[in-house]
């Protein structure tokens, strides 16, 4: 008798039930599912720290982002380069030796007359052969000593051995914190200080509005061509005038390893602030982005005195409120007003005249009106103080005795309760 073999051991089964289907034809399937589940759209959408990074990017100054692994620094690099058509070249830098970024010496045909020229790797000549992209710089924390000093000329200068890349070109650094990173290395001085140092954090909406297939679109800041002299003005007098206050600013390099690794003041990052003031202010943007780029550039610290400098430039000129105190428009938050009327009470003490005096306290009435109370004790005070023998108290300050006298109540009642409890103990 002929033993036959099962059709299907032969090859020649019709049958296209799954269990029959190549191999091929599986991975194809599944390179229809992977395809869909990475299909994506993009929408303008207020993200702060997004903002932030293309400013920076616009001002052509190297970004280091700092993040937890997995938190969405290389996936917001590579949707930035896809927004702004640039070619994105990755170089993750603690898989590269020294002579990677300072270049490679090849011995030409007569070395004494010649030299040794440095060559470049083959990333760097790809491009200065596009002429524009953006060079991201992953794992920078756990790059060592020794590479993290030959990526100095290259951040700063652009220049691979004899190679520079071309003005088109964008770097962004990436790295985790010591703590959480592969083998970790704190950053060297030199090299982070040649760094715009951005916090990267996830957001829980953007997350979750991302992996629904929508993620915030990335867009290069739009400047206001009209006004670019002013934004430099504004950002070199806002800067030179707190170096002038604070000269001990100008350089500070910090105590502990770590902070040394990170954002703080000297020449070349006031002068990358001043950059970033500059574009902020051409670009209109929000003080939440500005606070990102200064405290990222000069650290928290002068960041912060900084950050209260512009306000105080951005305060309306107290002359200008003398002269019409019913239509000033005093700002919101109340560490500015009160700058605002201890500045206008200022002004009248330098001129004491009847008029001006009378203007302060038609000021002080809109001030309690359109805020809170108790910011105008101490300009009144003071503007009581005063007052010249021969000039009419104003009927508004009956509209302020009120504010004033309820105050001094409460200052009086503090007092006693602070008393009462030392006196307890």
């Amino acid at each position: 008798m002929t033993l036959h073999a099962p059709l299907a051991a032969t090859g020649t089964s019709s049958d296209p039930s799954p269990a029959h289907t190549s191999g091929a034809a599986r991975l194809h399937v599944s390179g229809e599912l992977l395809a869909l589940l990475r299909e994506a759209t993009t929408e303008p959408r207020p993200d702060t720290q997004l903002e932030a990074l293309t400013l920076a990017v616009a001002a052509d100054l190297p970004v280091l982002l700092w993040g937890e692994p997995g938190i969405g620094k290389t996936a917001a690099l590579t949707q930035l380069a896809a927004s702004l058509d640039l070619p994105l070249t990755t170089v993750i830098a603690s898989v590269h030796e020294p002579s990677d970024f300072s270049g490679l010496p090849v011995i030409g045909d007569d070395p004494a007359e010649q030299g040794v020229p440095m060559a470049p790797p083959d990333w760097a000549v790809r491009l200065v052969r596009a002429g524009r992209g953006l060079l991201f710089l992953d794992e920078l924390s756990t790059a060592p000593p020794a590479v993290q000093a030959a990526l100095l000329r290259l951040v700063l200068e652009r220049r691979i051995g004899a190679l520079r890349l071309p003005p088109e070109v964008r770097i962004v650094a990436a790295a985790n914190p010591r703590s959480s990173a592969a083998d970790g290395w704190e950053l060297s001085p030199p090299l982070a200080n040649r760094f715009v140092h951005l916090q990267w954090t996830h957001d829980h909406g953007v997350v979750v509005r991302g992996l629904g297939g929508t993620w915030p679109r990335a867009t290069l800041p739009q400047l206001d061509p009209t006004g670019l002299p002013e934004a430099v003005a504004f950002a070199r007098r806002a800067v030179c005038g707190l170096l002038t206050a604070r000269p001990e600013l100008v350089h500070r390099l910090p105590s502990g390893e770590a902070r040394r690794g990170g954002p703080w003041p000297s020449p070349r990052s006031w002068e990358m602030a001043l950059c970033l003031i500059a574009f902020a202010t051409a670009a209109g943007s929000s003080r939440e982005v500005l606070s990102l780029l200064v405290r990222g550039t000069v650290g928290d610290g002068p960041g912060l005195e900084l950050l209260a400098c512009l306000d105080r430039m951005d305060l309306p000129d107290p002359e200008l409120l003398l002269a019409d105190p019913t239509a000033a428009a005093l700002p919101e938050r109340g560490d500015l007003r009160q700058a605002v009327l201890d500045g206008v009470v200022a002004a009248v003490r330098e001129r004491p005249e009847k008029s001006r005096w009378d203007a302060a306290w038609a000021l002080l009435v809109r001030a309690m009106e359109t805020g809170a109370p108790d910011l105008v004790v101490v300009p009144a005070t003071t503007l009581a103080s005063l007052r010249r023998d021969d000039w009419d108290v104003p009927a508004s300050i009956e509209r302020l005795a009120g504010a004033v006298t309820l105050s001094r109540r409460a200052d009086r009642a503090a007092a006693r309760t602070l008393a009462s409890a030392q006196g307890g103990r």
